[in-house]
């Protein structure tokens, strides 16, 4: 095993003021109780990258029920991954055993033939559990005994370069994992470092393994790509590296023969970024309302053009998106039901009388569909003088309205085309 690089507290960044409290006890009750404790992953990461952590996780010699014997408000999860989370209030500690490899049949493991982990439970040292993370920069080791930071894998190094290097042969790898093409997009996105090529290249390779991860956990990792307040960088990034297709076969091809659609996702995860960094709430269905729209209104024009009705092809194309995407990335019907819910609230926006309008402003989902409506217009729908329409129409008052409603109805608006002399003379 190569040695590590041990970097004493003199000669890096983290301090103890920039842990949580809860994690420090958890740390220092290992350690207490004869075990190895380090802090490791995203923390070490981000403090050495002058970033605030969120998650502070905990890597040690101690097996999960000895961890479970230590903490009394912990408890245990994971049949993949055997893990303990000890919950102080809110805030949770993941707990995690050194993992070791795979190079025999160990009691505790299970791996696909193709390569891929299926279960991993096989306990070791900090010696092997570090070839077992996947980018050097999370492999970072903060040893709560001397305060020292343990590096294996140069990751020390590439966070000075602002470089994301995958640790090992990206072809085992990622075989092992294909989630991990994912995490490294998001992670360069979110921490504005550029992938190595090594890592990088065998995208084209290894892309098309992601179509056999389940469409459960790909529906998680969409999450973690589009609510991580950068998630128009991040599909940007899904995008260039060929990976979007694999989750999102219909709307990709969508992007491909509309740019409108294109321009529509982009505008909603722009206001998504915004909205996350304003500490504003965010729903997940408007942003597969926003990717599944251009799939859904290609579906609908052919079923129109089939000699199908508008509504009943809209509900069909709908129905038929859905269904068929679930099928890569299993989205909840509690979000598929919103998102089309948003869809058709358009065609209802688009009725404005008074009695109607008012009506609509009452309704759960009017914010959601009218933000929908605006967006869409933004994306070069030519919806611009609807919006504006029920923007004002929110902002004025009874009398003000029913200014707006008689204005739709009078003559300089609806006014017929004369029917040229040539008709006239038909018909007489």
């Amino acid at each position: 095993m190569p040695t590590p690089k041990i970097y004493p507290r003199s000669e890096h960044s983290v301090s103890r003021s920039q842990i949580s409290d809860s994690a420090l006890k958890v740390l220092n009750r290992l350690d207490r109780a004869g075990y190895k404790a380090f802090l490791v992953g995203g923390a070490v990461r981000d403090i050495l990258l002058e970033r605030e952590p969120k998650d502070f996780d905990i890597a040690t010699d101690a097996h999960p029920e000895q961890i479970r014997e230590l903490f009394r408000n912990s408890r245990l999860i994971g049949r993949r991954f055997r893990l303990a989370h000890v919950r102080f209030g809110r805030e949770v500690i993941e707990v995690a055993t050194f993992r070791a490899g795979h190079e025999g049949n160990e009691d505790g493991a299970s791996i696909a033939d193709t390569g891929r982990i299926l279960r991993d439970n096989v306990y070791g040292d900090i010696d092997e559990d570090v070839w077992r993370r996947d980018f050097t920069v999370n492999a970072l080791y903060y040893n709560i005994s001397d305060y020292s930071i343990a590096d294996y894998v140069g990751g020390v190094e590439d966070i000075k370069h602002r470089r994301l290097r995958l640790i090992g042969d990206p072809a085992v790898r990622y075989r092992e994992d294909p989630v991990r093409m994912l995490r490294a997009i998001r992670f360069a996105t979110k921490l504005d470092l550029q992938i190595d090529d090594a890592t990088r290249a065998a995208f084209d390779s290894y892309g098309m393994l992601l179509s056999e991860i389940a469409p459960a956990r790909l529906f998680d990792e969409s999450l973690k790509l589009f609510h991580s307040g950068n998630g128009l960088g991040t599909f940007e990034a899904l995008r260039e590296f060929g990976l979007f297709e694999y989750l999102y076969p219909l709307p990709n091809q969508s992007f491909i023969e509309d740019e409108v659609a294109y321009n529509l996702v982009v505008a909603a995860l722009r206001n998504t970024d915004r909205r996350l960094a304003q500490s504003q709430s965010v729903n997940p269905a408007f942003i597969f309302a926003a990717i599944l729209w251009g799939a859904m209104v290609k579906r609908r024009e052919r079923l129109i053009d089939e000699g199908m009705h508008e509504s009943e092809a809209f509900r069909l194309a709908a129905d038929e998106v859905v269904s068929e995407q679930v099928k890569n990335v299993a989205i909840p019907r509690r979000f598929t039901t919103i998102a089309r819910e948003i869809w058709f609230f358009q065609a209802r926006l688009a009725k404005r009388t008074r009695k109607h309008a008012e009506n609509l402003l009452e309704h759960i989902r009017f914010r959601a569909a009218y933000d929908f409506l605006l967006l869409r217009a933004q994306a070069g729908e030519p919806l611009v003088e609807l919006g504006d329409w029920w923007t004002k129409f929110q902002d004025v008052d009874g009398a003000g309205r029913e200014a707006m409603v008689a204005e739709l109805r009078s003559p300089s608006r609806n006014r017929r085309r004369p029917r040229s002399r040539r008709k006239k003379a038909n018909d007489s």
